[in-house]
């Protein structure tokens, strides 16, 4: 039995203890959450015993009950293959907040690369299968035994969730064609040219339940895929994004009914005003499943800072109903992230999603900044770095002019001005 289905059930599994102890909820309300479909915990049965005696999945929990998750993507493309750099990604991804990573392969050994980094990963590993699938094969020679065998395959390497462009429909190639920048998804682009080649409807849609049958014998989460998502302002929230949002909704019922835990992917490039509405659609539409989103990107005008302008769309959006934040690096738009890439996206998404959950008001969300507030009332430099979320660069800028760390003032404003040492010399004064 799948998460999903065990959690209707009535049983509570080590994952979901392992989300309740992480989360500090009670192990009943995590699995009312994943038997409501409004949680999901992807978690592979393969992962979860070791993908070839590696690494052992630790569960994460994504869902508005939970604080808010991030991920990273990562994956060689044809210009440059590593398979040691790609693990080098996914160590500076985990090292710097990343709750799950997308392995998005275009180049080199994509299963070798996928195993090697199943083996060393303790966050949820999630693939686009239709990459792989073209790999020997030009799309237009795809077929339904391909899709699933591909699927197949990835499923038994550990795979925990993979991202399915299902919900793109023939019906809705003529909406898309009249944007300014068209289909800006890979899997959404490659299947638009399948369906225009063979006047077809997308076999994703059309074998879903066969899909559904692999991901629920090992227990893979979906990840609904947004083939239409807007790839600039201009065509946000426009006729192809919405017609396939709504067969994502009927995806979702689809999915559960199989036994299938399914969070939905969501909008690229949406202008800042846009953004609650677009959460609440889709929570609406698709019954509270977890809402997956890229950013989003709130202006288009900033390349090479978009980890910037995305992670002010994703604090909006975790603050209005997404559970799931798809980092975005400052490479975006211009070529393959580096590691340090990854750092910045990380960290960039990493405020996002606190940042959020402090203004949603979750438990225990607001101790971690109290704490560094009264570590940094009291001068206590050392408590300070601590409790940093890097504390090599807080240290690093602290140092640069003032390398006492004992000193009760920063080289902002010097010991003369310093604000905080002024009120507390106020406050004595006015006490005797």
């Amino acid at each position: 039995m799948t998460q999903l289905q065990q959690a209707k059930a009535g049983v509570v599994t080590p994952q979901m203890a392992a989300v309740a102890d992480a989360e500090r909820l009670e192990t009943e309300a995590v699995r009312r959450q994943v038997a409501s479909g409004r949680m999901v915990i992807p978690a592979n049965r393969v992962h979860v015993a070791g993908c070839g005696g590696g690494a052992k999945l630790q569960p994460r929990g994504i869902g508005r009950a939970a604080t808010t998750k991030i991920n990273a993507n990562i994956g060689a493309s044809p210009d440059s293959s590593c398979r040691d750099l790609e693990l080098t990604k996914l160590q500076w991804a985990v090292r710097y907040g990343a709750d799950a990573v997308m392995d998005l392969s275009t180049g080199g050994d994509l299963d070798a690369t996928r195993e090697y980094l199943l083996a060393n990963a303790t966050v949820p590993i999630g693939t686009v299968p239709i990459y792989s699938m073209i790999v020997e094969r030009p799309v237009e020679e795809l077929t339904v035994e391909v899709i699933l065998a591909a699927i197949e395959k990835q499923a038994r390497q550990g795979v925990d969730f993979m991202t399915i462009h299902a919900g793109i429909l023939r019906e809705h190639l003529p909406a898309a064609h009249g944007r300014k920048m068209g289909i800006v998804s890979r899997g959404g682009s490659l299947l638009a040219k399948w369906m225009a080649t063979h006047g077809r409807q997308n076999p994703l849609y059309e074998a879903f339940d066969e899909i559904s049958a692999i991901l629920a014998e090992y227990d893979v989460t979906y990840s609904l895929g947004d083939g239409l998502r807007p790839g600039c302002l201009a065509d946000a929230s426009d006729e192809a994004q919405f017609a396939e949002l709504d067969v994502l909704g009927e995806l979702t019922h689809r999915a559960r009914a199989a036994g299938v835990q399914v969070m939905v992917e969501g909008p690229g490039h949406v202008p800042f005003d846009q953004i609650e509405m677009n959460m609440k659609r889709q929570a609406e539409v698709c019954d509270g499943a977890p809402f997956y989103v890229l950013g989003p990107i709130v202006t288009d005008a900033f390349p090479g800072y978009d980890h910037i302008t995305s992670s002010i769309g994703a604090t909006a959006a975790a603050y209005h109903g997404a559970a799931f934040l798809c980092y975005v690096t400052p490479a975006e738009h211009l070529g393959l992230p580096t590691p340090e890439d990854v750092k910045e996206g990380c960290v960039a998404y990493k405020i996002a999603a606190h940042a959020a959950d402090v203004a949603r008001g979750l438990p225990g969300a607001r101790d971690w900044d109290d704490a560094i507030s009264t570590a940094r009332a009291g001068f206590d430099w050392r408590k300070q770095f601590e409790l940093a979320f890097d504390p090599d660069r807080a240290e690093e800028i602290r140092r640069r002019d003032l390398p006492d760390a004992t000193e009760e003032y920063c080289s902002m404003c010097g010991k003369e001005w310093c604000a905080v040492r002024l009120s507390k010399e106020a406050s004595e004064a006015a006490n005797r």
